[in-house]
């Protein structure tokens, strides 16, 4: 079951304000040294959510202990407590005019964000410094194993909710989730896969139209795509015009490609949703003509529609999220595709190690068994 207390409501990124503390006053007479002010860190740690931090800090406020000042019991004033912030793991932190200060992609990896000021000394005439003071972010990079995309009423939410039992809020008309929703697939194995229902694709999404760049966002904070698309095509109001189930597969394919070309390199799945309804067979039949036959058939359209690079997909399933058809295969697939990108990446990562190893080690220090060597 999906756990709502974290999913629901979902948060991918939140604004802090931090200062360090400020340090101790000196002793003159004595020349005792003030305690430096306490630093502000943040830390990954495993099981935290952004919005636990929202709900546990609503003023958002952040501040670190005071040095203490320096007297005839103690000359060396102590260090002011530091204050740790718990967070995600898979956060970049940055500053609030976009400058990156660090990630924290491991459970402990830790970020000094705010340091405390100095102690009171002889060359500060012992009066202390103030703590750093700033406003920083914190943003999830990666929010979900699987992004799905789709124009609105493609039945995304109820894709999730037959996939994941999560609850989005549904509607019968063209309606744009205004918030990602988080599923969990459960596999029999207990083997778990995030599914996220991405907020507001409309067309036009790459110039902000809508929720556009918010939602374009997320899709880069996600390990692969799954498309959704109504196999009797989408239509978002009386005076857009009616798109075909193969031109949505091509409108959402150049969406993608005029925000981030990059994106179009991430593992997709192309899902055909809607399978129960009337005339799905014979419309399958036609997308599926058009899919075997992209760069033909796109031509069929306006240059509008067509984006430069068609996206590849790695599965076209059909499905029907209300009657069941297709959803275990489909299920099954996702896991395959996750898997088979799993194995490509530590491949690659293992490649790469391998190389700089080689880099590392000096010509000379290669043996040449079996080769001559010059005269």
């Amino acid at each position: 079951m999906v756990n709502h207390k974290c999913y629901g409501n979902f948060v991918d990124n939140i604004r802090l304000y931090v200062r360090g503390g400020s340090g101790g006053m000196g002793l003159p007479r004595l020349g005792g040294l003030g305690g430096n002010g306490g630093d502000i860190w943040v830390v990954a740690k495993k099981g935290i959510t952004l919005k636990q931090i929202k709900d546990k800090h609503p003023n958002k406020r952040f501040t670190a202990g005071v040095g203490s000042n320096s007297s005839i019991h103690a000359l060396r004033g102590a260090k002011g407590e530091d204050s740790q912030v718990f967070a995600p793991v898979g956060i970049s932190v940055t500053t609030d005019n976009g400058r990156i200060l660090g990630e924290l992609n491991c459970e402990g990896d830790n970020l000094l964000v705010a340091k405390g000021g100095h102690g009171g000394s002889l060359h500060s005439g012992f009066l202390p410094s103030k703590g750093q003071t700033r406003q920083i972010r914190l943003d999830l990079k990666l929010i979900a194993d699987l992004g799905l995309v789709g124009f609105p009423n493609a039945g995304k939410s109820s894709l999730l909710t037959a996939l994941s039992h999560a609850k989005p809020r549904i509607a019968s008309y063209p309606f744009t989730t205004l918030r990602p929703e988080i599923g969990k697939v459960m596999y029999d194995d207990h083997k778990q896969v995030s599914v996220a229902d991405l907020p507001g694709l409309i067309e036009g999404a790459h110039v902000n139209k809508g929720m556009g760049h918010k939602f374009l966002k997320h899709v880069e904070r996600t390990n692969q795509l799954m498309f959704v698309v109504d196999i009797c095509g989408f239509q978002l109001a009386s005076n857009t015009p009616f798109r075909s189930a193969f031109e949505t597969v091509l409108l959402l394919n150049k969406e993608l490609e005029l925000y981030n070309e990059e994106l179009l390199g991430k593992p997709a799945i192309l899902v055909i949703n809607k399978m129960d309804l009337p005339e799905a067979q014979g419309r399958l039949r036609e997308l599926e003509t058009h899919l075997e036959n992209q760069e033909e058939s796109s031509h069929l359209f306006h240059e509008d529609v067509i984006p430069k690079s068609l996206m590849r997909f790695t599965h076209v399933v059909p499905v029907s999220a209300t009657t069941g058809l297709g959803l275990p295969l489909l299920k099954s697939l996702i896991r395959q595709s996750l898997e088979e990108q799993n194995i490509i990446e530590t491949d690659g990562q293992r490649s790469e190690r391998l190389l700089k190893l080689r880099r590392e080690i000096p010509t000379s220090s290669i043996p040449s068994w079996g080769f001559s060597q010059p005269t």
